[in-house]
Order: C-alpha cells, then structure tokens, then sequence
C-alpha cells in the first residue's frame, strides 16, 4: 500500500484538490456513504429508505444535493486560494449548494405532479437559476475554465438561439422558461449522463477504489514485473501491462500514471530508457488502459445508456481495437529495445510470480466474477457491488492487506473525490445538452454537418476526428463525448450510414488523444513529472509512440467487424489484416522488424523501407468497400505490392551490416 500512498501529493497537485484537516474530511466520507447506502437500496430495489429512492427523479437529486456541494470544499476557488484550510466564502458556498440541491430533491414529485419543468411558481424559477449558476461554478473548479465557459454560453444559446446566423439558428425560450428547464426536465441537468452515473457509474467506481485500496494495484504490477520485467525492454513492457490492468480499475489517465508510473519509470530509466521516452511510454499505457475492458472508464457507462444497450456489449466491442493499441505499443517497445541493445531486470531483482499470485489470486477471482455477471448475468448495474463486496470480505479473510479504521476512511475520501469531480462534470455538460434540446438545434445540426460535408462520409468522419480532439483539448473526455454524441453522431449514423456503437466509440478514442498530444497532452506531461523530463517533448514521444491509435478508430467505424459487427469469416479476415497492419507500421515506426532485424541498416534505403512498410500497413489494415473505393482483394494487393519488396529490401542490407560487423569485429 506504501507505493500507493506515495502519490497522493503529486496527484492532488495535477488535480488541484484541497487537502481537508480537522473535522472536514468526514463531510465528503459520510455523504459518500449515504450515497452508497441509497444506491444499493435504488439498485435492488430493497424499499428501506423510500424517503428518496421511492421516486426516481428525488433520487438523482439526491445524488447530486449529495455530491455537488463538495466541489466547494475540495477543490479552492483559484490556484492562489488555500490548499490546506476552508476558506469562509467556500464554507457559504458549500451550505449555499446544499440548500439548493435540497430544494429540488425536497420537491422532486411535486416537480413531476404538476410540471413545473414547463410552468413554475417564482420562487422555483428563482431556486433554478442558482441551480445553473452553482452547476457553472462547480463545473469551472472541478473540470477546468475552457470547459466551464463553453458551458456557460452554451447555456445561454436558448435565450439568443433566433438571434444568431443560419445554421446555428434555434427556437428561442424566455430566460425563465430556460432556467426551468435546465433544472427540472430530464434533458437537462437531470439528462442522461446524470441518469448513467446513478444507475451504473457509482458502482463501478466504488469497486475500481476498493481494488486500489486493497492493494490491487501493486499485485497487478508486481504480477507485471514478475511475467516481463526479464525480458528485452522489460521495465517499459510492465508498464504497458500493469498501466492497462490499473486503467481498468480507476479510469483515469492521470491517476493511472501517477500510481504505475512512480515503480515503471525508474525502472525503465535504470535499464537505459532516456527519461522522455520513459514517461513517453507510461503516458501511452495510462490512456490506453482506459479504453481497456472488462472496466473502462465512465465515459463507456454513459455511452451505453446513449446507445440504450448493455455496457457489456461495449466491452465486448472495445476488445479487439484497445488490444490493437498495446499490441503497436508492444511491438513499437521491444522493437526499441532491440534496436538500442536494452535488456531487462535480473531475475534476483523481480518479484516471485508464485508469490505474487499466492498473495493476490483473488483479484483474479474478483475480477473473473464481474466479468461473468457482466457478459453472462447481464447485470451491469449490481454486478460491481457484489465484486466489491466479495473483494473486501476475501481481503478481511486473507492476513496479506487487511483494511484498518484508516483504510475504510480512505475508500470513502478517494470515492467522494471521485463522485464530486464526475457530478460537477455531468451536471455541467447537462446544460450544455438541455441547450442544444430546448432550441431544437440537436435535431437539425446533423442535417448541416451533412451538407457542409458534401453528404461524403469520409469527410464527415474528419470533421468528427478532427472536432472530436480539439474538444478533448479543453474539456474532459467525458464532457466532449457527452456533446458530440448529441451533436455529430447522428450526422455520421444518419449521413453515412455507419454503425452506432462504432460511432460512438470512433469519437470517444478522438476525445481520448488530446492526453497524449501536445500542445495539451495531460497524460504526458503528467508522466513528465514523474520523470523529470521536459514536457513538450515527452508529449512528442508520446504521440510517436501512441501513433497507431490514431488511425484505429477509422478501422473500425469503416468495418465494424473489428467491433464484432458482421459474420464470423468476416470478423476473422478483418482482424487478421489488422494485427498484421498495425505491427508492420509500429516496427516501422522504431526501424526493427521481428524475424528481420535492424531497418535502418542501410541509410540510403531505411526510410523508403521504413515508408513503405507503413504505407503497405495502412493500407492492408483498412477494410475495403463502403466509402473506401476499393475492395478488400485490391487493398491486400497494393498492400503487398509495398509491403513484400520493402521486407526483402530490409533483410538483404540487415544481412549485409551483420557481415560488415563481423569483419570488423
């Protein structure tokens, strides 16, 4: 637990959260338990607290009277505001928050029984405009200024929506009508972001902090150290392998690199990786262990409610595209490696792998258990309270990581941090989607996306990319998922005809890159500081290094048989095409090809070899037909057209260097 412990300060100094002294740590701890408590009675419908979980719509509020108000207290005003103590205006704040969020969850059926989301008394207009207001200022402290101001006028739009040009003209509302809206329908603040986290998310972030509390995530990379850290370029291997496993419990890139990254990073740098390359490859790992399944991050769970389909089914479908991204990162690692002459770990120096599994085979169990009520027992929205409790009832059991009074009061800290900072964020973009629906506008910008992209779905699919990242630079992954699933989906479905859920997962990997790609690149720069390396640079090594990612999302929303979208052969045939595409480019990419050798042996041919392996993948890794011109024979030919020639090309002058060498020696 001691690795564990370690990074909290740095990752309260990426995050910016308030440490709590005295009495105030207990606030976000008990609320954090009420919420569990209420949830689990919501959940299983046990009927023994139906104060506020008889009526659907209380218990969302209660949710957020629950959570909202603790932004104020977690997260300071500014960066220059204190981090150690409660400031009195944020202690207003906080009981200010409270007696809002209470107003509604007092009223909720008086909401529903005489709709007030379309006509309020005055006093619950007053009450909804302080609501939108909170929401903005808990959104601006938890989630950032960019994200905080593009909510803010997006809220707005509904006033002015007749007043602006063309295309982003809509139907206006009265400020009242908006501020009621906003607070009270279920296409607002209530929308169904709001309607995931309570349904599905609470749990699973739960279990993903009772594994990392119980000590799973030092069995996962102990477990990763004593499988590859012997081997060629093992340190950075581990890293790729634990940061995966990590991302899946806490999804979060940022915290995944803070608690992998502080063991995989001096590892890596002992075995001669450079410090930008180090960071480089926790940063990549750390952002692709959040698409990894059986539990991705809280942006899937929202997603799955979107698209109105068990999370398993998104799971299911993440499977071959997240294996795809480790499998260019591995080969991209070892082919480094091998290049620059990098071994592994002594074997003395490792972890016991029979040891390492005696103490910590339940995580294993635990995880298989969610993975069986997940895909088999459909139970999405129990399954990871029984995880959860099976894992701490074994951890109790077992005499390795026992929890103490301490530990308990960590879980409910870590969960409640978590909670605050998801509800800020959802609420917030909560408005953003109320806007887009009270003035109609989510309806009729599908239509104009359509038309500026010539009704040609290869453009559309640009536009979503290319708005997909720049909206992941200035909102989280969630925040920008959650609009473009409102605004530019239908238009990519609709317009070009393409696969739902291919879609959906097409702009949450273009949110995911903005952690991996400067000028902003968080996760990198996050990893940087771990590293103490320079941190545009590290971002440049992370995108070289993270380079297959970035055409993944084309493959499967141009064939969604990578997704599990299509006959058997189909699927087969796809993938195969894939694997070997994207390990032709990722040996490219470091210039070292398995069974091959060295691709830069020669400096007048490396980089037409190099090029010409990675153009032959590309193209081989793409699926013919539909809005691609070719068929897949005329795509594998012109494929082996470059890849062949390039291959022999690479043999002959590594063979050739290798003689040199040995007259030399």
């Amino acid at each position: 637990m001691s690795e564990t412990h370690n990074t909290e300060p740095s990752k309260e100094n990426v995050s910016g959260i308030r440490r709590l002294s005295g009495g105030w740590p207990w606030i976000p701890r008990v609320a954090t338990l009420v919420l569990t408590l209420l949830t689990i009675d919501y959940l299983f419908n046990l009927q023994l607290i139906n104060i506020v979980t008889k009526v659907e719509s209380q218990f969302f509020y209660v949710v957020v009277a629950l959570m909202l108000p603790l932004v104020f207290l977690l997260w300071p005003m500014s960066r220059h505001a204190s981090r150690n103590q409660v400031p009195w205006y944020d202690i207003i704040l906080f009981l200010a928050a409270s007696v809002i969020c209470g107003f509604f969850v007092y009223n909720a059926e008086t909401i529903l029984d005489y709709g007030w989301e379309y006509a309020a008394p005055q006093y619950a207009v007053v009450f909804s405009f302080l609501f939108w207001v909170t929401v903005i200022e808990a959104i601006r402290r938890a989630g950032g200024l960019p994200i905080a101001m593009i909510v803010g006028v997006a809220s707005l739009y509904p006033i002015f929506a007749d007043k602006l040009p063309g295309p982003i003209q809509g139907f206006p509302s009265a400020p009242d009508q908006t501020a009621i809206y906003m607070a009270m329908s279920r296409e607002g603040i209530m929308g169904v972001p709001l309607q995931a986290f309570a349904n599905i998310v609470i749990g699973f972030l739960l279990f993903g902090v009772a594994l990392q509390k119980t000590g799973g995530g030092r069995f996962f990379i102990n477990l990763a150290f004593a499988l590859l850290g012997h081997v060629r370029g093992g340190p950075a291997k581990v890293a790729v392998f634990s940061s995966g496993l990590m991302g899946s419990m806490s999804g979060s890139v940022i915290t995944n690199v803070m608690t992998t990254g502080v063991m995989s990073i001096p590892a890596m740098r002992r075995v001669g990786f450079s410090r930008s390359y180090a960071a480089g490859v926790e940063a990549c790992a750390s952002t692709g262990g959040v698409l990894m399944p059986p539990v991705m991050g809280a942006t899937a769970f929202i997603m799955a409610a979107f698209l109105n389909i068990p999370y398993g089914t998104i799971a299911l479908a993440a499977v071959v595209p997240s294996v795809l991204y480790f499998l260019g990162l591995f080969i991209q690692i070892d082919a480094y490696a091998a290049r620059n002459k990098l071994q592994g770990l002594p074997a003395s120096e490792l972890p016991s792998l029979k040891q390492t599994l005696k103490e910590g085979w339940y995580f294993i169990f635990v995880f298989a258990l969610l993975i069986w009520m997940l895909f088999f027992l459909r139970r999405e929205a129990t399954a990871p309270f029984f995880a959860t409790v099976l894992l701490l009832v074994i951890n109790q059991v077992l005499p390795y990581q026992r929890w103490k009074w301490q530990d308990v009061k960590d879980f409910f800290a870590e969960s409640g941090k978590l909670f605050a900072e998801l509800i800020a964020i959802l609420t917030g973009v909560g408005l953003l989607v109320g806007a887009l629906s009270v003035t109609g506008l989510s309806g009729t910008i599908a239509n104009d996306l359509i038309y500026l992209a010539g009704g040609n779905t290869l453009v559309l699919l640009l536009m979503g990319a290319l708005t997909s990242f720049v909206l992941g630079i200035g909102m989280t992954v969630t925040a920008a998922y959650i609009f473009l699933a409102v605004a530019l989906a239908p238009a990519l479905i609709n317009g070009g005809g393409m696969d739902p859920l291919a879609v959906h997962l097409f702009i949450l990997y273009w949110g995911m890159l903005s952690f991996i790609t400067p000028p902003v690149a968080l996760g990198a720069f996050a990893a940087a500081t771990v590293a103490g390396s320079n941190a545009m640079k590290t971002g440049v090594e992370a995108m070289r290094l993270g380079s297959v990612i970035y055409f993944i999302p084309f493959l499967f929303v141009l064939n969604p048989a990578l997704i599990f979208q299509g006959t058997w052969s189909e699927i087969l045939l796809v993938i195969v095409q894939a694997l070997i595409g994207v390990t032709l480019i990722a040996s490219a990419m470091q210039g070292w090809l398995i069974g091959v050798g060295s691709l830069a042996a020669s400096k007048l041919l490396q980089w037409p070899i190099r090029l010409g392996l990675i153009a032959g993948g590309m193209i081989l890794a793409t699926p013919g037909g539909g809005p691609v011109p070719l068929t897949n024979l005329e795509l594998s030919l012109i494929s082996a057209a470059l890849i062949i020639p390039a291959v022999i090309a690479a043999a002959l002058t590594h063979k050739s260097y290798e003689r040199r060498e040995k007259a030399l020696a």
